[in-house]
């Protein structure tokens, strides 16, 4: 058949042969015993529905198998023979161009180059999943190839629900990923739910297809590494970064430390991703041995160098011997995948990347107790650092938050409403009063043509915009208009591009208005093919996170998920072509709401009128709850936002003279 019959087939009218193994591909680890033997049987079950009985029989001890070895049902052998990557959106079969652009989207967030356990159907993060398994992922492309444009796909949690009537200005597909009733979004809730088949893990952006590889993390990193550096009034150049974590979030830290132009330390146990990272040219040399390592940091020191360094091994060892050696860090953080600290995310020092994941399936309270053990030891080294001079933030992983659940020196000695811990989230000191309350966030597009011309004509349009944008821009923003001016002219020459011709571009409501105004006037004129935009969920409106997108409101709100529930409900009916709203995002189950969404670009009026709107709201939701907050950055945005739009009212805070009290 060809790829297009495929897509259209769904799951097959016969059973494929049973695929092997391929133990050349990075495989998510095996997930702890969590069923009892009823609910083992429901899973397997619920596994079974998506397949005729006739063939019931067959894949019975198959799927039981899958369960036994590896937690879960993947249902390995329903893997489409055809390449997995984004295709260019005319060769999707369908009567929608909005569905083939979603399309493209999952099969470019499952790449091989771009997928973390691409044969799990996990995208980042260790867990942040496209679907549960291939069956869902079979059924929801046939459905996308069907749809019209008069119709919408519901997902619920990676399961394809169906299409259902609607219209041309409502989303083509909805999706939402471990929606828990609150009372049951505790870890091992979600081992339980996913291990039955009922629920997933989205992520951010793995469950809303709207993942472009590392790039977008790279972005991020990159203004947050300038930033700390500008916050401790040092240079990069000859700055040493020291962090972790190589594979969940797909080496964007030593890459944006490449670009920041300082000397970057980034430990990771799994000697495959640390090669993969390597040969990707992510990172710039690999060290197996801290005494190396330590002299090699010292040279980079002396020349001031701009360098990665990978340390195959455990971050506690760097923090600890760094100490004993006294060699100054100026910068330090962490980005294990602690979101899911007993499941992959986070290793144990002392004892062998095999030995830990044997003992994570087959004794997971002794290793839950060696991950506490060792995140001790990582605050206890942190501390000396910073009582040095270091500058250590939380990256939103939920390093301090299971530092603390573990009972380390994390605490803050006279804590407040939002300051409980002793280091900030760099969303606290560094992206929140910089970036979000202003309206600056993770902005990013996808040329569907796959042509890279595409996107360098898209780089070209969206510099131009923003250069005219900056002559007028207000002094509070043009450090961030600079910064990003300076970033997308050398997105080319960083080689950012994993998988599908795609852009990230921190930019404010004005910014992504007008950039994607340009966008779809050229595709009108044919300078350019379709464009799907997007962004990351961790952005101004889109996620309520109390240790992250929200930690620097101080309101006492950053526990309410208000913002990201309103969010999706209004871009959904703004224009959106399609929305996503989840429980879990980076920084753990049961710790966040997060939504986003994604838009296709066709040069058509609709297009025009949808992005004004949508782009619009998409920002100033956020900015006005954070305005609220009394954040002043914020204030100043959208008072400015209702100057230029005479029909945006927005009840402003009044401030307290704190005197009074």
């Amino acid at each position: 058949m060809t790829f297009q019959e495929q897509i259209q087939q769904g799951i097959p009218d016969q059973l494929p042969q049973p695929k092997p193994y391929e133990t050349n591909i990075n495989h998510a680890p095996k997930r702890k015993e969590i069923l009892g033997e009823e609910e083992k049987k429901l899973a397997l079950k619920n596994a079974l529905r998506y397949f005729e009985p006739k063939f019931h029989a067959e894949l019975l001890p198959e799927f039981k198998e899958e369960l036994e070895k590896y937690g879960r049902i993947y249902m390995y052998r329903f893997r489409p023979d055809y390449e997995m990557k984004a295709r260019a959106i005319e060769e999707y079969p369908g009567k929608s161009e909005q569905a083939k652009a979603i399309m493209l989207m999952i099969q470019n967030n499952l790449d091989y180059a771009v997928a973390q356990h691409p044969h799990e159907l996990i995208t980042y993060g260790g867990n942040g999943a496209v679907f549960s398994n291939w069956a869902q992922y079979l059924l929801t492309m046939k459905y996308l190839s069907e749809m019209t444009d008069e119709q919408t796909l519901t997902m619920y949690s990676g399961h394809p629900m169906g299409l259902f009537p609607s219209h041309k200005d409502a989303p083509r597909v909805v999706v939402t990923n471990g929606m828990m009733i609150p009372n049951y979004s505790k870890p091992d809730d979600w081992e339980k739910f996913n291990a039955l088949g009922v629920t997933q893990y989205g992520q951010m952006t793995a469950g809303s297809y709207m993942y472009i590889g590392p790039q977008g993390i790279v972005h991020g990193t990159t203004i947050t590494v300038l930033n700390a550096f500008r916050k401790i009034k040092k240079e990069p150049k000859g700055g040493l970064f020291v962090t972790s974590g190589l594979g969940g979030m797909s080496g964007a830290q030593p890459k944006a430390g490449n670009i920041a132009g300082c000397i970057t330390v980034c430990a990771e146990v799994n000697p495959k991703i640390t090669r993969i990272r390597h040969d990707q040219k992510w990172v710039n040399e690999i060290h197996e041995n801290l005494d190396a390592l330590v002299e090699r940091v010292q040279k980079a020191q002396e020349d001031k160098e701009t360098v990665s360094l990978a340390y195959l091994g455990n971050i506690v060892e760097v923090w600890e011997k760094f100490d004993e050696k006294n060699l100054k860090i100026d910068i330090g953080s962490d980005q294990t995948s602690l979101h899911n600290p007993w499941a992959g995310g986070y290793y144990p020092a002392g004892q062998s990347f095999e030995e830990s994941n044997r003992m994570m399936a087959e004794e997971p309270e002794l290793f839950k107790e060696k991950v506490q053990e060792t995140l001790r030891r990582h605050a206890t080294a942190i501390n000396k650092h910073t009582q040095k001079g270091t500058y250590f933030f939380d990256y939103g992983n939920a390093f301090l938050l299971e530092a603390s659940r573990a009972g380390a020196d994390v605490m803050a000695e006279n804590p407040s409403l939002g300051r409980e811990f002793k280091y900030p989230s760099y969303v606290q000191d560094i992206m929140g009063p910089m970036c979000f309350d202003y309206g600056f966030g993770p902005f990013r597009w996808v040329c569907t043509s796959g042509k890279p011309e595409d996107l360098q004509k898209t780089d070209d349009i969206a510099c131009a915009v923003l250069e005219e944008m900056m002559k007028n821009s207000p002094e509070e923003i043009q450090q961030q208009m600079k910064d990003n001016i300076q970033w997308i002219k050398g997105a080319q020459e960083n080689k950012l591009v994993v998988g599908s011709q795609a852009r990230i571009l921190y930019a404010d409501a004005e910014g992504r208005m007008k950039i994607a105004e340009a966008f779809n006037n050229a595709i009108k004129n044919g300078e350019i093919g379709p464009v799907v935009l997007g962004r990351d969920h961790h952005d101004v409106s889109g996620t309520d996170s109390p240790y992250r997108e929200t930690s620097n409101i101080y309101d006492g709100s950053r526990f309410t998920a208000d913002m990201a529930i309103h969010n999706v409900i209004g871009d959904s009916f703004r224009g959106a072509t399609w929305v996503s709203i989840h429980n879990g995002g980076g920084v753990g189950w049961g710790e966040v709401i997060n939504g986003g969404f994604g838009m296709l670009l066709d040069g058509s009026a609709d297009a025009d009128r949808k992005l004004k709107s949508m782009l619009f709201w998409d920002v100033n939701n956020g900015i006005s709850r954070r305005s609220w907050a009394r954040n002043e950055g914020a204030v100043f945005a959208i008072k400015r936002a209702m100057e230029a739009e005479p029909n945006l009212k927005v009840t402003l805070p009044n401030f307290v003279d704190e005197s009074l009290f």
